[in-house]
């Protein structure tokens, strides 16, 4: 039984493999929530890969121990609450290729055994043609013929094909698994299935140290020109950015296309673009730092989207955050946004995308407008409130509402 001060500031473990000085989206997301929430009054503790800075370490991405070490974790540290940021990836997992009912990660122990509440952040769930579209590394050699490239393709569409209900069976075992569950949105809830999540959006917001440079230093400090509009593409380097949509594009006046495109360190996978072209910028930085991202994102003017896959984008909500307007491809979380006013989503290829620029830069005004006025509801302040409210009721037990935007769902007993 929790005391009343303990009910509201219960104390949190925070799960994720990936946190910095570590590169990557989820890592970072969950920094900053622990930053916000610490700023509350909550006692936070981070458990994670051994090369990031948590309070506790011995968990990674292979690691098949990692449901064992959590499980003598939440007995040493006694949480109130384990909040679980849960991307299947980085729990190693397994795809069965020829039984998908043993299709598993390395925490689905954990999740068994845990008598502690937990809560679940999922950071990806896919209709079927995006499953699909996903790769799996299949490491053609030089020395490979046709025939032995074209079977190890058609293993690596098997291996998808065979598993997508598996892996859509994990998550909603997680989530059935899970005192609450969330998502940053509706669409990504909706994929989930019936029960649905909790929709808290991505938190995100402008850095203040770059925010008293002017636009135009800012792009000199990158040699990106002064007088046009600038469109970013950012992100780990890999097929599904779906930037050969950039490379074919004929980039319409006045916009740039800046690209920066980092290494992925889960994936050998690579994507090259050919940036000898008209209005097309890379600019080779490999991985931002905070305040790299931030300058970057305070000189341009929009973001450029153009995935062939995305259950989320941490990107779009940087963008926003920034007043920022995207253009991306129609896919049920892009065109959540854009129903709101936030951007413009299209057919991927490059006609359309070099269209929607053009509509954009017409319409301007409009669309920054909106983006200004949404701001506020992905400011950390605001994002780590809603999670503070949740904590308190999984705590104190409380029967909660599934919450979406604009409102609820329906029931679900904190277990």
């Amino acid at each position: 039984m929790l005391l009343e001060s303990e009910s509201q500031f219960p104390s949190i473990l925070l799960v994720s493999p990936e946190y910095p000085p570590m590169p990557g989206g989820i890592g970072r997301y969950t920094h900053n929530l622990k930053k916000r929430l610490i700023e509350m009054g909550f006692k936070v503790q981070v458990v994670c890969d051994k090369r990031g800075n948590g309070e506790f370490s011995g968990i990674s991405q292979h690691n098949p121990r990692n449901s064992e070490i959590l499980l003598e974790l939440v007995d040493m540290v006694k949480p109130d609450i384990v909040h679980v940021q849960y991307e299947p990836g980085l729990y190693g997992l397994k795809l069965d290729i020829l039984k998908p009912e043993k299709t598993a990660t390395n925490i689905d122990p954990f999740y068994k055994s845990c008598k502690v509440p937990i809560i679940t952040t999922f950071h990806s769930a896919y209709p079927f043609r995006q499953w699909m579209s996903l790769p799996i590394p299949i490491y053609e050699r030089p020395r490979d013929g046709y025939l032995s490239k074209r079977t190890k393709r058609l293993i690596s569409n098997w291996t998808r094909l065979i598993n997508y209900r598996s892996f859509h069976r994990l998550n909603k075992e997680k989530l059935a698994q899970s005192a609450a569950g969330i998502a940053f949105s509706g669409f990504m809830s909706r994929t989930l299935g019936q029960k649905g999540c909790h929709v808290f959006y991505h938190g995100a917001e402008r850095l203040k140290s770059a925010s008293g440079q002017s636009k135009s230093d800012l792009r000199k400090s990158f040699s990106i020109p002064g007088h046009r509009r600038i469109a970013l593409a950012l992100g780990y380097a890999t097929a599904t950015k779906g930037w050969d949509v950039i490379e074919k594009m004929d980039i319409p006046d006045p916009w740039t296309i800046v690209i920066n495109a980092s290494k992925n360190g889960y994936s050998k996978e690579e994507c090259h673009i050919d940036t000898k072209k008209k209005n097309l910028i890379n600019l080779h930085i490999d991985f931002l730092n905070e305040e790299q991202l931030s300058a970057l994102f305070s000189c341009a003017d929009a973001v450029i989207l153009p995935y062939k896959v995305s259950s989320g984008s941490g990107i779009m909500f940087d963008a926003l955050s920034y007043g920022l307007p995207f253009v991306a491809t129609r896919l049920g979380f892009f065109v959540e946004f854009a129903s709101r006013g936030l951007g413009i989503t299209v057919r991927r290829n490059a006609s359309a995308f070099s269209k929607a620029l053009i509509h954009l830069e017409r319409n301007y005004d409009k669309y920054a407008e909106t983006v200004d006025d949404f701001k506020k509801e992905i400011a950390w302040p605001e994002v780590a409130k809603r999670h503070a409210e949740l904590y308190r009721r999984v705590a104190k037990r409380d029967e909660l509402q599934v919450v979406v935007y604009p409102l609820k769902v329906e029931s679900k007993r904190a277990r």
